[in-house]
């Protein structure tokens, strides 16, 4: 396929990463960046810029334009760009209203060429197979959805958190932008993609920060086939919690995680595929693919965003929580988690007064003992390339109730928990960060992958999962098989973890580590606990040796980190390898696959691990007892 030239417009926010995506296209030989188009210099770049989008396409022969400008922005540029010759890949949302909706559809009808709206979930096929999962019809749809932002994040433009700028409609509101993936993929699976499909909507607009827009909202939306869609969000949340459609059927319901790609029915999560909305696009272009999100499909979301613009301004709340760097609704992801199940809105759910009652229970994948839950297992949706997004523990408890793993810490944003992460196989870095390079020393590259869940089902004690390990240019280098178990011990608790690597790329596979390229005593990678590094008393040690030094590199089947609050027991259970291990520096611990020579895997590779959790510090007979009885059971 020839290359296809294109632009992109705004490049200082959210287009950078537009801009690494056509840079990972060019590299596939399908796109080739011909110019970049913003108000404010673009250093570092050597292709034509400039600020008018017209001009800047013609001298460039662009075929493409991507617009990742303010909102209010879209429909001049998109109407210019089409006139000027380029098909469009435009940000979400399309326009802040109906008119302009109906500006940039004119433009389409009249130059022939496409406009894809850049809704990533709409790609997904978790999205079609959604409606068809719990075999009957669809009666209604609530969506749930809590997010924290600080303060920062309504300065970071000056249309941040304005619903109005100059006089120009802005709408950056909760339900509008953050969330609006959220709401396009609920009218999407429910069908209402023409502005007509809407028969109703109902509006609860709030605002607990001093800003225009709202920043916690529901909106009730009733359609032409009698289909409501119920949604609650809020950027006033005490942590982030995974946005989700609550789907509801007449005798069964599912929940479909539109950031995950992921669906659980009847305590099955099932994983699906993700097209990228702008290879698409280019697919479209040159070999007639059907567009995934062309602009016609967004006319359900723009009629809400209408309704939104011309509502009331949101009502002020109280009853937040005043931190040093953000407001927070105590309960309000209960709340949302309630609206969705009942498909109601804020209102009818006791808001704003029942803010401060104890939140409803979150559909997070728990590992419990007894009544305790002690661990969440989690696939976060807004992690970047760069951390090799992965599923994690985090946080892990013990009986007692402190946290004994820590997660983005600022030494290594790339550590999450306790995860299966990997530096280097077959070229890709699946641990996150920076790459060892020989000769030249860490560098971050475009070489990142990332774990994606096929599946989740619960088992005795816990789960079972299937993910593929995938590289940054989608294929497929290996398919795992995990157990995560939990089980009780004499005043603690034990977590199991086993996994089998099966290669799935024809040749054998090659785990290297830094210190397999030089990079002395870094042979990290494998399965790797991060701990908390403001913990007291840290200590480490195995059977026949004590400290970091003697430790690390150490082929002790077992080995424990300790500190004056709690204790963590590791013990290989298949598998001996060299440990990986840190304490001075920060604290983390790991069996690591690949010391200092790269490891070979033809076929499979087998591994399992378990890890004492205990309240206060083990001693060594302790520690060797439990390691023992382990071992043998």
């Amino acid at each position: 396929m020839k290359p296809v030239r294109m632009v992109v417009a705004g490049v200082h926010g959210h287009g950078r990463n537009h801009l690494e995506n056509v840079r990972r296209l060019a590299s596939a030989g399908r796109a080739e960046l011909a110019g970049v188009c913003d108000t404010r210099p673009v250093p570092g770049l050597d292709v034509p810029s400039s600020a008018d989008l017209p001009s800047l396409i013609a001298e460039t022969g662009a075929e493409v334009a991507v617009i990742a400008t303010p909102i209010h922005t879209h429909a001049p540029l998109a109407v210019a760009a089409l006139r000027a010759g380029a098909h469009v890949l435009l940000e979400k949302p399309p326009t802040p209203s109906v008119e302009e909706f109906e500006r940039i559809s004119a433009a389409v009808a009249e130059t022939g060429l496409a406009c894809q709206v850049g809704f990533q979930s709409l790609g997904s096929a978790a999205v079609p197979a959604a409606a068809g999962l719990l075999g009957e019809p669809i009666r209604g749809i609530g969506v749930a959805g809590s997010w924290t932002r600080p303060f920062a994040y309504y300065s970071r433009a000056p249309w941040a958190g304005h619903r109005r700028l100059d006089g120009v409609d802005v709408m950056d509101g909760a339900l509008t932008n953050p969330f609006a993936h959220a709401v396009a993929t609920a009218l999407a699976v429910a069908g209402a993609d023409a502005v007509s499909s809407v028969q109703g909507i109902e509006l609860e607009l709030y605002r607990a920060n001093a800003i225009s827009c709202d920043d916690t909202s529901s909106a009730r939306i009733r359609l032409a086939d009698g289909t409501v869609i119920a949604i609650t969000v809020s950027l006033c949340g005490d942590r982030r919690t995974e946005p989700y459609l609550h789907l509801h059927g007449e005798t069964r319901s599912a929940l479909l995680f539109y950031t995950l790609d992921e669906i659980e029915v009847d305590g099955v999560r099932t994983g699906f595929d993700r097209v990228d909305l702008l290879g698409n696009l280019l697919a479209h272009i040159r070999e007639g693919e059907e567009l995934l999100v062309p602009l016609e499909r967004t006319g359900g979301f723009t009629r809400l965003l209408d309704e939104i613009r011309r509502a009331p301004d949101p009502q002020p709340v109280d009853g937040f929580r005043a931190e040093p760097s953000r407001l927070v609704l105590p309960g309000i992801d209960g709340l949302a988690v309630r609206a969705a199940a009942e498909l109601k809105t804020l209102s009818e759910v006791g808001f704003p007064g029942s803010l401060g009652s104890p939140p409803s229970t979150w559909p997070e994948s728990s590992l419990r003992v007894g009544s305790r839950e002690v661990a969440t297992y989690v696939r976060r949706g807004d992690l970047q390339p760069a951390d090799a997004p992965r599923p994690h523990l985090h946080p892990v408890r013990t009986l007692g109730g402190t946290v004994v793993t820590e997660t983005q810490p600022a030494d290594h944003v790339h550590h999450f928990g306790a995860s299966v992460a990997i530096s280097d196989v077959n070229g890709v870095n699946f641990w996150g960060g920076s790459t060892y390079v020989p000769g030249t020393g860490p560098k971050i590259l475009p070489n990142h992958g990332r774990q994606r869940r096929r599946s989740l089902r619960p088992v005795d004690g816990g789960f079972a999962e299937h993910l593929d390990w995938v590289g940054p240019d989608g294929a497929v280098l290996a398919v795992e098989e995990r157990t995560l178990t939990a089980r009780a011990l004499p005043g603690a608790w034990a977590l199991e973890v086993a996994l089998t690597l099966h290669n799935r790329t024809g040749e054998p596979l090659s785990i290297q580590s830094s210190a397999c390229k030089g990079r002395t005593g870094a042979g990290y990678g494998g399965f790797f606990w991060r701990a908390p590094k403001d913990s007291t008393g840290l200590d480490v040690f195995a059977a026949d040796a004590s400290g970091e030094q003697a430790v690390h590199g150490s082929l002790s089947p077992w080995l424990a980190l300790t500190s004056d609050d709690w204790s963590l027991l590791f013990v290989q259970t298949l598998g001996l390898d060299p440990w990986f291990v840190r304490v001075a520096e920060y604290p983390g611990v790991g069996p690591a696959l690949a010391w200092d020579a790269p490891l070979s895997v033809p076929d499979r590779l087998e591994r399992a691990i378990t890890i004492v959790v205990a309240d206060g510090r083990l001693t060594t007979g302790r520690a060797l007892a439990l390691a023992a009885e382990l071992t043998v059971s």
